[in-house]
């Protein structure tokens, strides 16, 4: 299974931000926690179609150390449509 990050291009807060995404869920938050993120910062259904982690570039540089595969825009929304919850509330809205 692999973890996935786009490049830092959300500005919130005087940061740029960019996403976190896994293959699966629970990967994705073992690798969260790995980064010393916490439960608190996930996204998923829901609230969003695509279990994921906004992160700041910052997290980002240590995410690449730890293996995770740099995306780029188009990359990253392929991921995020092959593990998006089909089903979820957020999908429905869109």
């Amino acid at each position: 299974m692999a973890v996935y990050v786009d490049r830092p291009m959300w500005p919130l807060a005087g940061r740029k931000w960019c996403h976190l995404l896994a293959d699966d869920t629970a990967e994705l938050h073992r690798f969260a926690a790995r980064l010393g993120i916490t439960r608190f910062s996930y996204q998923g259904p829901p609230k969003t179609s695509a279990p994921h982690y906004d992160i700041t570039g910052f997290e980002r540089s240590r995410a690449l150390s730890l293996g995770a595969i740099a995306c780029g825009r188009q990359e990253i929304v392929e991921v995020f449509r092959r593990v998006r919850v089909k089903n979820s509330k957020a999908s429905k809205a869109a």
